[in-house]
């Protein structure tokens, strides 16, 4: 079935995208205002695109229009963000800090969390997270309704018992046991069931051919 974007509401075709593009990671966006406040809420319009530099890209809603949310506010006060990827042993806060607090409500200390200080911004991370990316701002993309939060990662903290071999960058990447956004309102997947399909060279699959 065809759907013509040009002819639905922008809600509806929102509905189609994130029912169908799956699974997403999510960012686990920390920020903090000038004062130092700080910021946790979750974001699954969210990757990696980009290795030299490395940048990720974050799409940030509007809280009403014409009022950006606290996290993107924050971005453009000190142009500094720490992205911490979410495992299955804390999806439970990640989601405590996607309540709608009022502006002032630390939702670290909400669902229980603890920071620890970053080494290259100023911005703090998420203790519990196996994985934090530390990010300055490269360029904000405004669209109709969000704001493309491009970051360029200036450096990363993986837990060391989730490192293989720290020499040749090697990561137990099942053990962070990660989880991505799914459809609807509350749908995620684990990382634990994954099918491996090897890259073909090219001179085996020409030699397949011939088979």
């Amino acid at each position: 079935m065809l759907f013509d974007f040009a002819k639905i509401p922008h809600d509806q075709a929102y509905k189609l995208c994130v029912a169908s593009v799956v699974p997403r990671p999510v960012a686990w966006v920390v920020s903090q205002d000038r004062e130092g406040q700080v910021n946790a809420a979750p974001y699954s319009f969210f990757n990696v695109f980009s290795d030299n530099p490395v940048v990720v890209a974050i799409g940030c809603s509007q809280r009403a229009p014409g009022t950006p949310k606290d996290t993107l506010a924050n971005i453009e006060a000190t142009g500094q963000f720490v992205v911490n990827l979410v495992s299955a042993a804390n999806a439970d806060q990640m989601n405590i800090t996607a309540v709608d607090f009022p502006a002032g409500v630390n939702e670290v200390t909400e669902a229980g969390l603890t920071t620890t200080p970053s080494t290259m911004v100023r911005v703090p991370r998420i203790a519990e997270s196996p994985v934090a990316l530390e990010c300055e701002i490269l360029q904000f993309v405004p669209t109709n309704g969000h704001t493309i939060v491009l970051g360029r990662v200036v450096a990363m903290h993986i837990d060391d018992d989730c490192v293989l071999d720290a020499a040749k960058f090697y990561v137990d990447t099942p053990k962070l046991d990660l989880v991505g956004r799914m459809h609807g309102r509350g749908w995620y997947a684990r990382t634990t069931d994954r099918i491996e399909i090897p890259r073909i060279p090219l001179a085996e699959w020409e030699a397949r051919k011939k088979a």
